[in-house]
């Protein structure tokens, strides 16, 4: 029997061959209710009769918008059963980034998870003329909602339950219909210098891509997947929603996003993909109960600390590990590396990924020294998610891995990353010129990224090819790379460095206001917001003594000289960064022109005028006067 290709016929599979297996759970007020294989095919199957009964035929896009719950996952495959197209958006967009998806999209139906979704919705209708319906999947608030156009989820289920006795094989038959070609989902890029763009995925792209994911990485049936991060981030889509019916593993929704840590460490999920900060907020959250413990628990823990981290680097060198300290790992399995992975909710992780910006190597080393088998995985919307993965026993902080079987790799004349594979995407919808910008016609994809394959055959990663320019001395400037030097410190949680063209490398910095509050708490600094909080001397100081520490492993033409504290942090809102955190540039220099002429002035002061966004458009303007702090001087004279 030949391979399923679409999504709708992988499911079809599944509840063949693992009827009565978990295949989503979702966590509802403390209680975590499971569906098999057998429940998620027949749910599907009833809301894809309901959408027919209302109209919906292939070609038509169905969106969903709200936290990771199985009703969305099942509306996606329900409107690809049909053949029709899912757009998945961020639940945490302001309203006109929704219109526009939704108008450039053509949505004519959408999948909400509550009220507060919704009510978004019905102040985006008028803008919307494709819309015919809204489906809500919580109930709880709707009560008195009677637009004849806004309907339950179970509602809509019944619909179908009664198309069904009238259209007995229609389900099967629209499967059959379906097609590897068949554009399967529309994911929206990150649209750091503008709009976002639309890349269409097929069913091809998307299947054949969690195929040659379980051919690199270790995969099974009996994994459990935590489904956490936004639906509308082309990683949810290809590892919660392909690669479990590919696999056939179960998907985890968390109760709530205030929840997910408690969550994991209740599941204890076998694989795990997080990007970089979370990685870092749970290094931070160890050290700070470590900090917190009695002398003697707190001596123990910096012991064995230091006896994984040194073993971690001998291994990743190559190096035999002396029997003295491979004793002392043994005990430190038992008494801290064991207990610290179960507090983390990773004592049965086989495998855990980070992706989407680098990870600064002391984090890096700190998991896998304690046993956690953390990766670096690369990929971008239009390669369906997937490009390279690190080896088990190759994984470091500096590479992104080696690419998958059958994805391959050229690094073009001016040092872009190249791509081809089966993952490469059908084209950006709407926009032919943009989709021949980035396909040449080799069927090479153009990721714009500037990087090179190291001697082992490791892909590196430097940054955005666009963006890497030089200082006015000629030396080669990639802001990314110094950003991320930067954001190794638990205390930035942003940096943003410009340099190109000039004499020498200034940076606006966002704390990181967990991180800095517990540092301020613990040493008696008051503070009353973040604004306050940010320009107080103590944090100066501290914010500058990291830069120290980062400009450590700078050349010294790179070296940031100069700095700021910012009163707020970077928000997607403001249009400052993407919504999967991705700076805006060109906006920002817009934005903060003042403060890049300050700091080329040689001025000690900005006046900032910082206008901020709310969910419902709705802006205000917060005004302050700003430090600008100069590094080589240490700790500032004021302090």
């Amino acid at each position: 029997m030949a391979e399923p290709m679409t999504l709708p016929k992988l499911l079809q599979k599944n509840a063949r061959d693992l009827r009565d297996r978990p295949a989503i759970r979702e966590k509802d007020r403390g209680i975590w209710q499971t569906h098999t294989w057998l429940q998620y095919h027949d749910n599907v199957r009833d809301l894809a009769h309901g959408l027919a009964a209302v109209g919906f035929k292939r070609g038509d896009k169905l969106s969903v918008i709200g936290d990771n719950r199985p009703r969305l996952y099942w509306a996606q495959v329900a409107a690809q059963t049909l053949g029709g197209v899912s757009v998945p958006v961020y639940q945490d967009s302001i309203a006109r980034e929704l219109a526009y998806v939704w108008q450039h999209s053509e949505v004519s139906v959408i999948v909400a998870e509550d009220q507060e979704q919704v009510d978004k919705i019905l102040g985006l209708k008028d803008q919307l003329p494709a819309l015919r319906l809204v489906i809500f999947d919580d109930p709880r608030g709707m009560a008195h909602y009677g637009q004849d156009w806004l309907k339950a989820f179970q509602d809509v289920q019944a619909l179908g339950r009664e198309f069904e006795t009238s259209h007995p094989r229609y389900f099967e038959e629209e499967v059959d219909r379906g097609r590897p070609e068949d554009v399967a989902m529309i994911s929206y890029t990150s649209g750091t210098t503008g709009n976002p763009k639309g890349a269409m995925l097929t069913h091809a792209n998307a299947v054949e891509t969690a195929r040659i994911f379980m051919k690199a990485e270790d995969v099974r049936a009996e994994d459990e997947w935590l489904s956490y991060l936004p639906m509308a981030w082309v990683g949810d889509v290809i590892y919660s929603l392909v690669l479990s019916l590919a696999a056939g593993f179960c998907c985890n929704c968390p109760e709530s996003p205030e929840t997910v840590q408690r969550d994991l460490r209740e599941l204890g999920p076998t694989t795990l993909l997080a990007p970089p900060r979370i990685w870092e907020t749970m290094r931070a959250s160890v050290q700070v109960r470590a900090s917190d413990a009695t002398p003697l628990k707190r001596a123990v823990f910096d012991r064995f600390r230091a006896a994984a981290e040194e073993t971690e680097i001998l291994r990743a060198d190559g190096k035999p590990v002396p029997a003295g300290l491979r004793f002392l790992c043994a005990l430190g399995e038992f008494f801290a590396y064991r207990p610290i992975r179960d507090q983390l909710g990773l004592r049965r992780a086989r495998w855990c990924y980070t992706g989407g910006a680098p990870l600064g190597p002391e984090t890096f080393r700190f998991f896998r020294a304690f046993g956690v088998n953390l990766k670096q995985v690369y990929g971008s919307t239009e390669l369906s998610a997937l490009v390279s993965i690190q080896p088990d026993n190759e994984a470091n902080p500096t590479t992104v891995g080696k690419p998958c079987p059958g994805i391959e790799v050229k690094i073009a004349d001016k040092g872009e990353v190249l791509i081809k594979s089966v993952g490469v995407f059908k084209g950006y919808f709407k926009a032919p010129e943009a989709t021949r910008e980035v396909i040449d016609s080799e069927g090479w994809f153009h990721t714009g990224d500037a990087g090179f394959v190291d001697p082992r055959g490791h892909l590196v990663i430097i940054d955005r090819a666009k963006d890497v320019g030089a200082t006015a001395d000629g030396t080669p400037f990639a802001p990314q790379f110094i950003e991320n030097k930067l954001k190794f410190s638990p205390y930035i949680r942003e940096a943003v460095v410009f340099g190109n063209d000039r004499s020498m490398v200034c940076s606006m910095i966002a704390i990181d206001s967990n991180t800095v509050g517990n540092w301020a708490e613990r040493r008696g600094v008051p503070y009353t917001s973040y604004m306050d909080l940010s320009q107080k001397p103590e944090v100066l100081a501290l914010v500058c003594e990291e830069l120290r520490k980062g400009n450590a492993t700078l050349p010294d033409p790179t070296k940031v000289r100069r700095f700021l504290l910012l009163t707020k942090d970077l928000e997607a809102d403001d249009a400052e960064m993407t919504r999967t955190r991705k700076l805006r540039r060109s906006h920002i220099a817009d934005k903060y022109a003042p403060v890049i002429d300050a700091f080329y002035s040689g001025k000690n002061e900005v006046e900032l005028a910082t206008v901020v966004t709310y969910e419902d458009g709705r802006q205000a303007t917060i005004h302050s006067r700003v430090r600008i702090e100069d590094v080589d001087a240490g700790v500032p004279a004021h302090v």
